[in-house]
């Protein structure tokens, strides 16, 4: 059962991979348009800065126009097209291959890269007064915790959470905060990939969370040994 289930994963990873993955954008001018369709005269709905993530879609009308969804600064979430020539896929990124991995550790090693995330079971029973219920259209629903959106439970009891992500590069040593990474919720610590931008001394750490309606990427950013913070979305 268990090596069905790694199979299923591989599958599913495989295919988010190909179809859908995390980009930065980058353009010259600075910045760039994400339109309502895919056409250089369609509305603008968006504006996002060079190097900033987004999130990627298969391409739908044409090969150079990619569909994709933005979070700005304020948390709104913006959907459109954008054209191909403006981003770069970060697994297109130098890869750190995993060295060891299961279903609760992985550790990354590259040169002078070293990334250990681990995962463990989640109390219920002990932090369940940090969570609270919102009221959708007369349903009730538990999805915050510690006053934040809940990531990866689709309302039932989260079974697994971050212990640690501790990163090593350049000669300094980086634990991500546990505030950080607080409510994200049932860890794949096996989808995770790990990319490095040399030229400008960036990591990435990619990983999809959780499964069925309740499975997101997340994409950690560390830049010159600091942590520049983490983009969120689901992807299916």
């Amino acid at each position: 059962m268990k090596t069905k289930t790694i199979i299923l994963l591989a599958a599913m990873l495989s295919f988010q991979c190909t179809f859908a993955q995390f980009a930065k954008i980058v353009d010259k001018d600075g910045y760039v348009n994400l339109r309502k369709e895919a056409d250089v005269k369609s509305e603008i709905v968006g504006k996002i800065n060079s190097d900033e993530i987004l999130y990627i879609f298969s391409p739908e009308d044409s090969k150079s126009w990619l569909n994709a969804d933005y979070t700005n600064r304020n948390g709104k979430t913006l959907s459109g097209y954008i054209h191909s020539s403006r981003i770069k896929y970060i697994e297109s990124y130098e890869s750190v291959p995993a060295v060891s991995m299961n279903e609760n550790k992985v550790v990354f090693n590259s040169k002078n890269i070293t990334v250990i995330i681990e995962s463990e079971p989640f109390n219920y029973a002990q932090n369940k007064k940090y969570f609270s219920i919102t009221d959708h259209n007369g349903y009730k629903v538990e999805d915050k915790f510690k006053g934040q959106q809940i990531w990866g439970t689709d309302g039932t009891i989260p079974q697994t959470h971050y212990k640690l992500i501790t990163v090593k590069t350049g000669g300094k040593t980086l634990q991500i905060s546990p505030k950080e990474v607080e409510n994200l919720f049932n860890i794949n610590t096996e989808s995770a990939t790990c990319y490095f931008d040399s030229e400008h001394e960036t990591l990435y750490i990619n990983m999809v969370n959780s499964d069925g309606a309740g499975g997101y990427a997340v994409l950690f950013t560390i830049a010159k040994g600091v942590y520049k913070g983490k983009n969120l979305i689901m992807p299916f």
